[in-house]
């Protein structure tokens, strides 16, 4: 039987044990020279590619590292440094690719979701440059793996027109000016490339999953004629990933060598097309087979009856076997999982062992008979998950979704009992997350303290940020989060259903890397979870303090879940166990309550059709969460970077009384979907940037919040920050505050001047 090859499309960036992540912040820190980064960078990048060589993976993919994102990679790689940065041409400095996205002197650039992932990537930004190839990174990287490990590797690169779709700082007209713009630098990193040596490249072109218009698609065929003209010497692989293809039976026309598909995330539709259209018989069918986007083993059986069946219409020898994704979105190697239950650690396949099930199903292909026990082996942990009490029936309850009371009228009650002035102050959640707190929570964890001890030091801790608070004279405080590792995660561990692992991190921005819980089975409250702290808290002062919870589609989004169940019922589940903890905290006199959503948005399908099938049992899953509660009982919510334009209607019927909004990074574009969209609840536009050191002024957050005043009721805004601040420093949080509530003051100095002129 004719060879089947395998190959990655992309290997996680962090190490085993986040060497990557630590040596970037002692970089940052100062702690290490520019010389030493570079050493120990290309360590790491060159041990990612030794494990691949070592598990006989064929295609190895090159240029898929990164000191911080492959797409502002992309951006600097072509000179485009936004203006404010003072560059001067030539090959990008290092403390400007850093500036760019963690801020400094200069507002970093905007930061948002990569698809419909928990990645955050740098948005790049076009202020009437010239692109220019200033650093052929993927040439590099083909050099240095050939050179180092004789691999002669499959450069990875961000195409052209998913490139442009996902920057902003042009309009609609110029698109396409812009993409040719490119076009003649694509075509020198190819040229340069097949003169090193390099036979195939991956060009990722994801936006091909979403909803291109016929025109659109005419100017990417155009761009690919172009480039296979320009450098016919070179095969391209056309990489899609996420969802399935439109225009298919155009896309297999184009003249590239091969055509990357998902087979996981948009398997019927990927397969239907090539049973309705066929596939060319000089293409390769990249066949993403294997899920790159969660842990659980796959159905090697299955995947093994796809091929199959793909083989009546694509013959082994032009297929590639291949993640349905770049495995950056899962964690590296299970190696180091020595505490979860070993039903659960049976059932998981992390980056390494999925590159295991690769080889796996190559050799099922070219010997079945002889490899048929690998296949029953692999299943073993599968089926003993599955057929486990941990997943046995779950019946939905019958939860209310729906307020007492309409908003106008919870408003008028709610004014009335707490008293609050004109554009209230607060902050988002979380307090910084010192080294004193973590020491604190990992001495517990050892046992080193007892409950009292670590309850006594947290307690500390609320204390001390109380009495900032009120210092600062923010209107409504919180707790400050001490006792939680992560927003997730801590509920997690207070749930049934849940597992957790000692080393699945996965990037999420920069060197922010997040441990997701693991979701294996139904989900149960046992028993409250917050009441103590926030009871505590609020015993400390005659303000209100916000209860701070996690909602449901968050959890969801922001774990790896079971795969039996579809996700909107597992959300259900979350959201009665959380509906449980909301009424706790009623009860016990905690009456502000803010239950956090900010992976509401990109749980958004890529497809259009999908957008409010999911959007109706997202906002009903926050609901049945957050509707059983009294009139006078106010509940926030708070999202993160999201296109609200798309997702309006939504946020809406959530019928939150207050929603705060992450704004800093676009800034204040958001601002746009409320001038076109009429929202009539409490809003707070986060005035400044959590995510960067830089300190901005009263009169820069005024801007902020009078532009906001000019689309949204006075009455109804709120002034806080645009996310949690656990990552910053004490001394910057206090600072920006600072700034924060006398630009806050400024604002309601300037409203009510106006109120009494008129």
């Amino acid at each position: 039987m004719s060879k089947v090859q395998t190959s990655n499309l992309g290997y996680p960036r962090i190490g085993e044990q986040r060497e990557w992540k630590k040596t970037l912040e002692s970089f940052w820190s100062g702690q290490i020279s520019e010389t030493e980064l570079h050493e120990q960078m290309k360590s790491y990048r060159l041990n990612n590619l030794r494990k691949q060589q070592d598990k006989g993976i064929d295609l190895i993919p090159v240029n898929d590292f990164t000191y911080y994102d492959h797409v502002l990679d992309t951006a600097v790689m072509f000179g485009l440094v936004p203006n404010r940065f003072a560059y001067s041409g030539g090959k990008v400095p290092l403390s400007t690719y850093f500036a760019i996205a963690r801020g400094g002197e200069a507002q970093a650039s905007e930061m948002t979701k990569w698809f419909d992932t928990n990645y955050h990537y740098i948005v790049p930004e076009w202020n009437n440059q010239t692109p220019t190839l200033v650093d052929n990174k993927p040439l590099q990287a083909f050099i240095e793996a050939k050179d180092e490990l004789n691999i002669n590797g499959k450069p990875v690169i961000l195409g052209p027109f998913t490139f442009l779709k996902l920057s902003k700082g042009y309009s609609e007209s110029q698109f396409e000016q812009l993409l040719l713009s490119l076009l003649p630098l694509y075509s020198q990193v190819l040229q340069e490339l097949a003169e090193a040596g390099a036979s195939l490249v991956q060009i990722d072109e994801p936006i091909l999953v979403k909803d291109l218009s016929k025109n659109e698609f005419e100017l990417f065929k155009t761009i690919y004629q172009q480039l296979n003209k320009a450098v016919p010497s070179i095969d391209i692989l056309l990489q899609t990933y996420f969802e399935s293809v439109d225009f298919y039976e155009e896309l297999i026309q184009l003249p590239v060598k091969g055509i990357g598909l998902d087979f996981v995330y948009g398997k019927d539709e990927n397969l239907n097309a090539i049973r309705s259209f066929g596939f060319p018989e000089d293409k390769i069918l990249g066949v993403g087979i294997i899920d790159g986007r969660n842990i659980w083993k796959s159905n090697l059986k299955e995947a093994y009856d796809l091929l199959c069946d793909l083989e009546t219409y694509v013959p082994y020898s032009n297929q590639l076997l291949q993640p349905s994704s770049s495995l950056l979105h899962v964690p590296v190697t299970l190696q180091h999982e020595d505490t979860l239950d070993p039903l659960v650690k049976n059932a998981l396949s992390y980056c390494d062992e999925k590159l295991d099930e690769l080889v796996i199903i190559q050799k099922l292909i070219e010997e079945p008979d002889d490899h048929i026990n690998l296949l029953v082996s692999h299943q073993e942990g599968v089926e003993q998950l599955a057929n486990s009490s941990w997943r046995q029936q779950y019946d939905r309850p019958n939860l209310l979704t729906k307020r007492k009371t309409e908003f106008s009228n919870r408003f008028n009650i709610q004014q009335d009992k707490w008293s609050l002035p004109l554009l209230p102050t607060t902050t988002i959640g979380s307090f910084p997350q010192t080294k004193e707190v973590r020491q604190t929570r990992f001495k517990w964890r050892k046992g080193e303290l007892t409950h009292k001890q670590y309850q006594d030091q947290i307690e500390a801790h609320i204390e001390k940020w109380i009495r900032i608070q009120e210092d600062l004279d923010l209107d409504v405080l919180v707790h400050g989060e001490f006792e939680r590792n992560d927003m997730v995660e801590f509920f997690g561990e207070k749930l049934d259903g849940f597992a957790f692992s000692r080393n699945g991190w996965v990037q999420s921005y920069g060197s922010r890397c997040v441990k997701p819980p693991i979701i294996f089975g139904n989900v149960t409250f046992t028993s409250s979870m917050t009441v103590a702290e926030s009871v505590f808290a609020q015993s400390l002062t005659s303000k209100p303090v916000k209860g701070m919870l996690t909602g449901p589609v968050t959890i969801l989004n922001w774990s790896f879940v079971r795969n039996d169940l579809p996700h909107q019922e597992v959300a259900y589940q979350i959201a009665e166990a959380l509906l449980t903890e909301v009424k706790a905290l009623e009860a016990a006199g905690i009456t502000m309550i803010q239950m956090d959503e900010p992976a509401l948005r990109e749980g958004l399908p890529l497809k259009d059709h999908k957008h409010q099938h999911y959007l109706s049992w997202a906002v009903e899953a926050f609901r049945m969460s957050t509707s059983d509660v009294e009139d006078t009982t106010q509940i926030h919510t708070h999202m993160c970077y999201s296109e609200f334009n798309e997702i309006i209607k939504a946020i809406d019927d959530l019928d939150a009384d207050v929603i705060s909004i992450e704004t800093s990074r676009s800034h204040g574009e958001i601002i746009e979907a409320f001038e076109t969209n009429v929202y009539e609840k409490g809003i707070g536009l986060g005035v400044y940037d959590i995510h960067s050191p830089r300190i901005p002024s009263a009169d820069e957050m005024l801007t902020v919040i009078e532009r906001a005043l000019n689309v949204l009721p006075t009455e109804l805004f709120w002034v806080n920050p645009d996310c949690g601040l656990k990552t910053r420093s004490e001394q910057e949080t206090i600072d920006a505050l600072k700034e924060m509530v006398k630009a806050a003051h400024l604002a309601r100095k300037k409203v009510n001047q106006t109120i009494t002129n008129s």
